[in-house]
């Protein structure tokens, strides 16, 4: 998989995930794919300082990501 398919993969992850996000007043951008297996994200409006962000982030979003992406490895938030 080219970089630019792991990208495109990780925006359809990220797209399915969004509605669940902004149907809580959040949402969530990709900031850098790296080395082909860290993907940073940046938790946006209501998701960020939620008590259940770090949850969202674990259990959904890395869970959506590895399934359009198996090669990703850790999907971290990057505060603004």
């Amino acid at each position: 998989m080219t970089t630019e398919e792991l990208r495109i993969n990780v925006e359809k992850a990220l797209d399915e995930i969004r509605p669940f996000l902004q149907s809580d007043g959040g949402d969530i951008s990709l900031l850098s794919i790296e080395g082909d297996k860290l993907v940073r994200v940046q938790l946006e409006g209501a998701c960020v300082g939620c008590s259940v962000n770090q949850m969202t982030l674990r259990s959904g979003v890395e869970m959506t990501i590895k399934k359009y992406a198996p090669q990703i490895e850790e999907v971290i938030n990057v505060e603004a």
